[in-house]
């Protein structure tokens, strides 16, 4: 791991998904160094990725293509699939950091309430979808993936959706991406990113309604709603 503000994991057996989550809490996450590779550490990056839920901008193909709803998104119905998909290699992703330990505890997470996914469907088939930690009114967005074109897209635009109607505070993208940019990333100090971190954890949210159906036209205006709707 190259970032300078990594640290290694504690040994295997004493880090368990509840002390992941205090980690979260602190404003750090976990990493891998590859698939392969047992060795997991703790990330606290200098900038923080962040994607403002009062200023998600959707480009406007994209607006079109959610509105038609070409896939059927659907959250929480194969966590396990959308995680190990993820970790795949891809063309231009032949390695990840999601790797067996860290795969043991985010299904840990998910079956504590704490990890989701959201997932594109299409004729049956899995086609794309992310996935991310709840805590508090704070979303911390792990990883994401397409099998066909848009689908990664389309399940981000559901996912701030289901936010924004839900009443959450923070979205954490973690770090900056091209692919994130088009969504109106921001990067912040860790300092700055801590204070918000702060204010989302002081909400207690039900995250049901991640999983809640949404058209494509609701979720396009949910996204994109100058004013969080109440839950």
């Amino acid at each position: 791991m190259t970032d300078p503000a990594a640290s290694a994991f504690p040994p295997p057996g004493s880090f368990t998904a509840e002390t992941l989550l205090r980690c979260y809490a602190q404003g750090v996450f976990p990493m891998g160094e590859a698939r392969d590779d047992p060795r997991v550490f703790l990330v606290e990056p200098e900038l923080r990725g962040v994607i403002p839920l009062d200023g998600f901008h959707i480009p406007t193909r994209l607006r079109r293509t959610v509105r038609a709803e070409p896939f059927v998104v659907r959250g929480n119905t194969v966590f396990p699939a959308v995680l190990d998909a993820c970790a795949a290699p891809s063309p231009g992703r032949e390695d990840t950091w999601i790797n067996g330990p860290i795969r043991r505890l985010y299904l840990q997470l998910h079956a504590m309430g704490h990890a989701h996914s959201l997932e594109c469907w299409r004729d049956e088939e899995l086609v794309g979808g992310l996935y991310g930690v709840t805590l508090g009114g704070a979303f911390f967005g792990e990883s994401m993936f397409s099998r066909v074109t848009d689908a990664s897209k389309v399940a981000m635009v559901h996912l701030v959706a289901r936010l924004r109607r839900g009443g959450w505070r923070l979205l954490d993208a973690q770090f900056r991406t091209p692919h994130l940019d088009q969504f109106g990333l921001i990067e912040i100090p860790q300092s700055a990113y801590l204070e918000r971190l702060a204010t989302a954890l002081e909400t207690t949210l039900d995250p049901a309604g991640l999983s809640a159906p949404l058209s494509g036209l609701d979720a396009v205006s949910y996204a994109l709603q100058p004013t969080i709707h109440a839950s």
